[in-house]
Formats: C-alpha cells, sequence, structure tokens
C-alpha cells in the first residue's frame, strides 16, 4: 500500500465531524471605505472585482477567495495569505479577512498600517480574539458546515490524495460565539500534511524575507498578478518573470529523519547538496511528520534547480538525512 493510499485510507475512517483548532492561524482585518484600493496597492494579487461573501456563507473559488503575498521593497516575501472579502452584512463596508500565520500577524498588521496614512482604512490584528479552525473531508462535509452569521469561512484548494480530493475548510470566530470546535492532535496532523502536499506555500516567521515569489510558485498557484498595479517589490517581481532570472523553485520532498534530526526539517533550515556541500542549495519552507508514519517527514523545499540534476540533497547539514524530491500536484509556469 503506497503512503498516499494509506493517508486516503486514513482520513476516510478518521475524517472529523467538528471543526478543529489551528493554533498556527491568525487573522488580520482590512476594513474601510478604501480598503479595496489600499490593498490593491499593498498585495501580489488582485483584490478588485472580489465578490462578496456574506455571513453564514463560504468563500470559493478565485471570485471569493485568492491566495496573496505581501513583499518588502526588493521583491521578497514578508507574508502569505488567503484573502476573502467578508462584509458585515449586504450593505455594509468593505471588510477583507486575511489567514495568515499567527506568528507573522502583529508585525504584518503593524506595517501594513504604516501605509494607511489618510487613506479611510483599518487595519487589526484579531487573532487574540478570534479562533481560527480548520475542517477537512469531502466537498458535501465541507458544504454543509454549520456556521455562526459572526465567523468567516473559506474553501481552500482541494488536494489530491490518492484517487480522491480532499477538500478544506478555514474558519474564524470570535471567542464568545461559542461555536463547537474541538482540540485534536490527529487532525492537526492530517491538516498539516495536506498542506503540504498541496504545495501551496505559506510564510512563517523564519522564512520571512527569503524568497521571491516564483522561488516558492506563488505565480503557479494564482498567487500573482501581473496585470495589477504597483504593490512594494513589484518592479522586481516583474523582472525575474519576463527576464528568467528564477533559477530556484518550490519541490516536494520527503525523508526518513531520526527524532535527534526533527529540528532541521524545521521551517527555516538549510539544505545542501552532496556535490557542492560547503554551501546551502536551499530551505525548508514548511514540514510535517506524515501521519501513517511518524518516522517519515515531508516538506516543501525551495531549492536550486541544479541541485536536481544529480547527487543527492541532504537536510540540515552536508551529512544529514538524505530527502527524495516528489511530483508537484500542478504544471509549472515556465520562466
Amino acid at each position: 500500500m503506497t503512503y498516499s493510499t494509506q493517508f486516503q485510507q486514513n482520513w476516510l475512517e478518521n475524517s472529523p465531524s467538528l471543526p478543529f483548532n489551528l493554533t498556527q492561524w491568525g487573522l488580520i482585518v482590512v476594513e474601510g471605505s478604501d480598503a479595496a484600493s489600499f490593498l490593491q496597492n499593498q498585495l501580489t494579487n488582485s483584490v478588485l472585482g472580489l465578490n462578496r461573501t456574506l455571513p453564514g456563507s463560504i468563500a470559493q473559488g478565485y471570485s471569493e477567495s485568492r491566495l496573496v503575498g505581501y513583499c518588502n521593497p526588493k521583491g521578497r516575501l514578508l507574508a502569505s495569505a488567503w484573502l476573502g472579502l467578508f462584509p458585515s452584512s449586504s450593505d455594509g463596508e468593505d471588510r477583507f479577512a486575511l489567514f495568515i500565520s499567527r506568528d507573522i500577524a502583529a508585525s504584518t498588521a503593524k506595517r501594513l498600517s504604516m501605509y494607511v496614512l489618510r487613506s479611510k482604512v483599518k487595519v487589526i490584528d484579531l487573532s487574540a480574539s478570534f479562533s481560527v479552525a480548520g475542517l477537512y473531508g469531502t466537498g458535501e462535509i465541507i458544504n454543509s458546515a454549520k456556521l455562526h452569521d459572526q465567523c468567516l469561512a473559506l474553501r481552500l484548494p482541494d488536494v489530491l490524495v490518492g484517487s480522491s480530493a480532499i477538500a478544506r475548510l478555514l474558519l474564524a470566530c470570535p471567542h464568545h460565539s461559542q461555536i463547537d470546535t474541538q482540540d485534536s492532535d490527529e487532525s492537526m496532523r492530517s491538516w498539516n500534511e495536506l498542506e503540504v502536499l498541496s504545495a501551496i506555500p505559506r510564510i512563517v516567521e523564519a522564512t520571512q524575507e527569503q524568497f521571491v515569489p516564483q522561488m516558492i510558485n506563488f505565480e503557479s498557484v494564482a498567487g500573482v498578478d501581473f496585470k495589477k498595479g504597483c504593490y512594494p517589490g513589484q518592479e522586481i517581481v516583474a523582472r525575474s518573470q519576463y527576464r528568467g532570472a528564477i533559477k530556484r523553485r518550490l519541490q516536494l520532498a520527503h525523508g526518513i529523519v531520526a527524532e535527534h534530526d526533527e529540528q532541521y526539517a524545521l521551517p527555516g533550515s538549510e539544505l545542501f547538496h552532496s556535490n557542492d556541500p560547503s554551501q546551502p542549495a536551499g530551505m525548508v519552507v514548511l514540514s510535517t511528520k506524515h501521519p501513517v508514519d511518524n518516522r517519515r517527514i515531508d516538506l516543501q523545499i525551495e531549492c536550486k534547480l541544479e541541485a536536481l540534476e544529480d547527487g543527492d540533497i541532504h537536510l540540515g547539514s552536508s551529512t544529514g538525512p538524505v530527502l527524495k524530491i516528489d511530483s508537484l500536484p500542478y504544471p509549472l509556469i515556465e520562466i
């Protein structure tokens, strides 16, 4: 039985009945009459034309939810997030929600606030007053999830495991809403595995300012709109796209890692190639223990394309565990 088949069987047998808490996720809200134009000038993806998702509904598809990046002036990603437009009522002001890594939520909100100036916009980090939870399973399970009218819900792209497409839901609810959630290490491990297998990156504190978007396939997973106007780092991102300057890409990988080496699998850990062990060949983007085999670590890695041609990629040091490269679930946009 293959790993994907084992995992498919595992989630089918143990699909959670309630949303489970995702402590690694936070929430930023950007609201006000100028919120759309403000974010349009800050993020890698367009926010204009995003359809509203009313209370009690789920934002789904590119018309209602988008992957976005936030870069520094050098074109390096400070943050990534899933974005939806969630007004409090049908005639309410724009209110955008950014589902983001919790460890960078406060710093990202603070940096965005620096550029509000005279715009009619408020940037609020709600990570301390909202709980972010997840749910996975069939599309029917996700679409029938019961939502409180104060919850913000966004469906992530499905992940193909074996022969099944596994749907995923992110939802954020205020602490006082009394939504039924659970703490489940098993569900968390399966969620983390799905996130890694999606090959859609998420920036955390350890990987801030490490990657131009294309280095982690951001343009290939619809996280960059090259037709929109300027944003911080836009010129460098565009130059990388049209001049073919990217020689590094995100890959999926796995390895058998001893317990004393697990620290080297954390995001931000460096990779080394057997043909040039004196300098790093890449970096861990995300990682998780496999939910079926605790010896196995599955990873998203960013590495030099030439490192894939021959030799071995080692985790953490030139003598660290050897990683095996796995197939991406989507085609890369050629640069």
